[in-house]
């Protein structure tokens, strides 16, 4: 718990970044650590409240609240408080096998739900976490044990970080564990969709090497489906865990969505993390053009941030819902439901820095892409929206008269999510599909219609957050676990 007064003695100090006109120098990451004693006073805020919310991981009104893999979070708060930075660092993984991930990307819907939040600022549960994990590197704590071998082998579709947290699980648990990984490198979205800025891949790299070490083996270049059958898995592995993701991007139907220069969100980035990794000239870049990008969410950000050091004239992002209000709304959005508020996110920050303005418009749709004479993009053509009923009372957009703008553009980034796994895998071992088309299975047991076949992440449940993915990863481990065993100890 902390201190039981911290809360009342101590104000709330948000994680540190470096300034952006210091970090739009370069590709490193923004964040900074605080130092000890900052860390042992925000760790002191957490106060003895009875039901600690932010172990929940519920879903409220259709949003995380909570953590999803249930940390013991006022517990090694209050070990922090201590000076028991080892045993903070136990208490941390029991629950969370990676939380130098969850720490740098997670939106911590732990803070959205701590008691604290009701009434005044949440304890800075994101920041606490880093500093563990990040400490137990330094310190050569950080290791894994491994059971003695069980004999069974387990294949695990796709590294990222449902597919690790798989991979880590039945490697402790004693199985022969071998991930299979299409790009050049492992970590799936961690590695290639989410932008060097917010999460080194040398922070990636870290965990891929210790699970190598452990005896997990990454099989890379090679994708499921086309490299090598998804039937040859199932007929020579014991049983086989899919984490593929959900990588099919929501397209965009209006006139010029061929023209060039119009991407997916997802190849832009994954692109320019190549580049940065491989130190060449990204293939998709942003450098002297002006640049739009459709989507709000943190897609959109990253992609706000990608085009800004690669030396966009302008950047626009567009965003059909209405701005957040700026304060919760108790009477929509009560606590501990996530507050659904405005955040200025460090894309946003960025843009302000060099352009004088945020760059996100609302209420906002493409109506069309024109392109000029050699089939380029020049121009996005837009309308406002209003949100109102229909004749089923259903709220849908309705454009506004006389809205109509021309936006001057040259590259167009399309980050409005993705609507669920490709269908190469599903299809090849006729896989039962749910309503959005994502691989079925429950979330109690996390096996598919075919026999040795479990789904888990964002393959199952379709696109969600990191933490999500990686309790999946680790419940479907335990599923796998007992299949092959007939019990497990994995919690």
């Amino acid at each position: 718990m902390g201190k039981a007064t911290g809360f009342l003695e101590y104000k709330r100090t948000d994680a540190k970044k470096r300034p952006p006109e210091e970090r739009l120098k370069d590709w490193n990451e923004i964040r900074l650590g605080h130092d000890e004693e900052t860390i042992k006073i925000q760790a002191a805020r957490c106060m003895n409240c009875g039901i600690p919310f932010c172990h929940g991981g519920a879903l409220l009104n259709g949003m995380t609240s909570g953590c999803p893999v249930h940390n013991l979070i006022p517990e090694w708060n209050d070990l922090v408080y201590k000076g028991q930075w080892k045993e903070a660092y136990k208490r941390l993984t029991r629950t969370n096998p990676f939380p130098e991930f969850t720490g740098r990307v997670c939106p911590a819907p732990c803070e959205g739900s701590c008691t604290e939040g009701y009434h005044m600022e949440s304890v800075t549960i994101s920041s606490i976490e880093y500093e563990i994990i990040e400490r137990a590197f330094r310190e050569g704590w950080v290791e894994i044990k491994k059971a003695p071998s069980t004999g069974k082998r387990v294949a695990v579709v796709g590294s990222g970080p449902a597919g690790l947290a798989a991979a880590h699980y039945l490697n402790i648990a004693g199985h022969d564990v071998t991930v299979y990984e299409r790009n050049d490198r492992a970590g799936g979205l961690l590695m290639y969709g989410i932008p060097n800025m917010k999460l080194d891949k040398a922070v990636v790299q870290r965990r891929i090497d210790l699970m190598e070490k452990s005896g997990v083996k990454f099989v890379l270049n090679t994708e499921v489906g086309k490299t090598i059958s998804a039937q040859k898995l199932v007929d020579e592995y014991d049983a086989v865990v899919l984490c593929a993701g959900a990588t099919k991007p929501r397209g965009l139907s209006v006139e010029g969505r061929d023209l060039k220069g119009v991407y997916f969100a997802v190849d832009f980035l994954t692109e320019n993390t190549k580049a940065v990794l491989n130190k060449t000239e990204s293939k998709i870049n942003a450098k002297g053009k002006n640049v739009i990008i459709i989507g709000g969410g943190d897609t959109g950000t990253d992609c706000v941030a990608t085009s800004i050091r690669q030396g966009c004239e302008s950047v626009a992002q567009f965003e059909i819902m209405p701005e957040p209000p700026h304060k919760r709304d108790e009477v929509s959005n009560p606590w501990p439901e996530w507050p659904k508020k405005l955040k200025v996110d460090y894309g946003q920050e960025e843009a302000i820095a060099v352009y004088g303005s945020d760059p996100r418009n609302y209420l906002i749709t493409a109506k069309k892409i024109v392109g000029n004479d050699a089939g380029e993009v020049k121009e996005v053509h837009t309308v406002n929206v209003s949100w109102e009923k229909d004749f089923s009372g259903r709220v849908v957009p309705k454009e506004v008269p006389g809205s109509e703008k021309v936006w001057k553009a040259d590259m167009v980034l399309l980050a409005m999510g993705f609507v669920g796994p490709e269908d190469t895998i599903p299809s090849e071992l006729e896989l039962e599909r749910d309503a959005r088309s994502n691989v079925k299975a429950e979330y109690d047991d996390f096996q598919t219609n075919v026999d040795k076949v479990f789904a888990a992440g964002d393959m199952r449940r379709g696109q969600s957050l990191v933490v999500w993915a990686i309790q999946e990863g680790k419940l479907a481990a335990r599923e796998v676990d007992k299949f092959l065993m007939g019990k497990s100890l994995i919690r």
